[in-house]
């Protein structure tokens, strides 16, 4: 019975990361995508400003 509980997590954690995966997979897109999209490219654009403004202001 020793190799059951052996096998026991390593099933349970594979069976989670499935389940993560699935979970991910089926929440991309949608109607919400555009905008989910529009956060992710306004958040890129403040962190590159504040790159581009620190880099100018420290040279």
């Amino acid at each position: 019975m020793d190799y059951v509980a052996a096998l026991v997590p390593p099933v349970v954690m594979a069976v989670a990361f499935t389940a993560l995966v699935v979970t991910i997979v089926k929440s991309q897109g949608g109607a919400n995508k555009g905008k989910e999209d529009a956060i992710v490219d306004a958040a890129f654009a403040r962190a590159e400003a504040a790159t581009a403004e620190g880099k100018a202001s420290g040279a």
